[in-house]
């Protein structure tokens, strides 16, 4: 534990943030803040019964003198000293218990300065005053500062933003500060959620409610796989090439067998408008509803693959597929179905979402990724939920490659999580080491792509409406451009990936 007064310097411990580790500025888990308080409560619990048998010997010892006065008279010289010398343990014991108890005092003082900065920083985030982060000299996106200006962190100034909305457009409609605080207090129960659900009920955005999702397709094959969190976060990466797709390994043999599940991104096209549950839509369920439909087929495709009753899980999901992986960790059906026991996610927004208790989690973001923030809430700081945030120079690329930015690259994340396995912090070490019992060492392991659909949106006179390409008079396609037909068939629905 990393202490700003340590052992032998007279003063209390009081914990210290974990250092910056290269580019890793780590958050939570062992080393974390929150945990380490954790520790020195105990310690001051336990102190606060010494502190009492102290007081008990304390008083048995000046009950001891008392009696001795009696006995003075029949020899001075030693009742005197006996007198003297329980007076002075006496003496001692106090000392020792004074000491304690302004240790223990100390140490209530010092957590309570942590509550209080907590609770302001959560004020100041749902207030959306944005603090930049010290240590860094990049711009906005990993570009060089401009005009001189302190740094500014693309994920920092949207999670701050978004949380501070609600109070923002309350005194641009007029209302008095507290007021707004007040409004913003009561957005904030129900934060990115409830903003979903209300815009989800809005006429003609029925598109992004939760459809049946269910399996169309699976394919298995016998391949290696690295099981590191980089090796992982590259097979998110390939699982994202086939729209729809998500990815299964069995690891291990029948004395012990363990499982991945691996989630991609968010997916815009290559699949009928509405049918891929990885299009923006899926978005709207993991933050909105909990990912409700996506969680059940995943649970589904683990079952078919193979899985039993009680087998261990680890999930891996990058940006959306993060959302989907971190609700497994909340959803009561499928952990009563599977143990799952570790979530690694890659520019995801997942403060939100609290994982059950015993259920290890560790979160790649970048401070130039502004896609984790859009649920504008942080990671908590807790033992076994640890936060990395990737501080490395970002390449701006040309616009037509821009996409949501350097930032959220997976193959990014990929280099941060190498840099992870490197690192000697305690908190990512603890982590590693859950991932490890989970996974093993990697080597032959039965991959399963499952194909994964969502159900059509129904047409309004109730029959389902599959949507498609557009229909085409016969005839038309002769009097098509080339170009304009090819565009026609790439609009055709792909079966799944071979």
């Amino acid at each position: 534990m990393a202490e700003a007064s340590p052992a032998g310097s007279g003063g209390a411990p009081r914990p210290s943030a974990p250092p910056a580790d290269g580019i890793l500025q780590i958050r939570g888990g062992v080393g974390g803040l929150r945990f380490q308080f954790e520790e020195l409560l105990a310690g001051a619990a336990a102190l606060d019964v010494v502190v009492r048998r102290l007081a008990s010997v304390e008083a048995e010892t000046e009950a001891v003198r008392r009696a001795l006065f009696s006995y003075q008279s029949d020899s001075y010289a030693s009742g005197s000293n006996a007198i003297i010398s329980a007076g002075e343990a006496g003496q001692v014991l106090g000392r020792v218990r004074a000491e304690l108890e302004r240790l223990t005092r100390e140490v209530r003082a010092s957590h309570r300065e942590y509550e209080f900065t907590e609770a302001r920083n959560a004020l100041l985030l749902g207030m959306g005053v944005y603090v930049p982060a010290e240590g860094s000299e990049a711009g906005v996106f990993g570009g060089p500062p401009l005009f001189g200006l302190p740094p500014v962190h693309a994920r920092d100034v949207v999670e701050y933003g978004i949380a501070g909305a609600p109070a923002k457009l309350a005194l641009l409609l007029g209302f008095s500060a507290p007021l707004a605080g007040g409004i913003r207090a009561v957005a904030g129960t129900g934060g990115v959620r409830r903003i979903i659900r209300e815009l989800t009920a809005a006429p003609g955005l029925e598109f992004l409610r939760p459809r049946p999702v269910r399996i169309a397709a699976r394919q298995t094959a016998v391949e290696d796989a690295d099981v590191s969190p980089a090796g992982l976060l590259l097979r998110a990466e390939a699982v994202g090439r086939a729209r729809g797709d998500i990815e299964v390994l069995q690891l291990g043999d029948g004395g012990r067998r363990a499982w991945v599940v691996i989630i991609p991104g968010t997916q815009l096209d290559g699949l009928p408008a509405g049918t891929n549950p990885f299009d923006p839509a899926g978005v709207a369920e993991g933050l909105g509803y909990g990912s409700e439909e996506t969680a059940s087929a995943i649970r589904r495709a683990l079952h078919e693959a193979g899985a039993g009753a009680g087998e261990q899980i680890a999930a891996v999901g990058y940006s959306q597929g993060g959302i989907h992986a971190m609700n497994l960790s909340q959803d009561e059906a499928f952990l009563a179905d599977y143990d799952l026991k570790f979530v690694l996610t890659a520019g995801s927004p997942v403060g939100g979402i609290e994982p059950a208790p015993g259920i290890s989690t560790l979160h790649l973001e970048h401070e130039q990724d502004w896609v984790p923030g859009t649920d504008g809430l942080r990671n908590p700081d807790t033992r076994d939920r640890v936060t990395v945030t990737l501080t490395n120079p970002l390449d701006i690329p040309a616009w037509q490659d821009f996409g949501l930015g350097p930032g959220h690259r997976l193959g990014n994340y990929a280099d941060g999580a190498e840099a992870v396995a490197a690192s000697s912090d305690p908190s990512l070490q603890a982590s590693a080491a859950a991932l490890a019992a989970v996974v093993g060492a990697g080597g032959a392991a039965t991959a399963t792509r499952v194909s994964l659909r969502r159900d059509a949106m129904p047409a309004r006179g109730g029959a389902a409406m599959a949507p498609g390409p557009r229909r085409v008079p016969a005839g038309a396609h002769a009097r098509q451009p080339e170009n304009q037909r090819q565009a026609e068939n790439q609009r055709q629905p792909q079966g799944p990936p071979a």
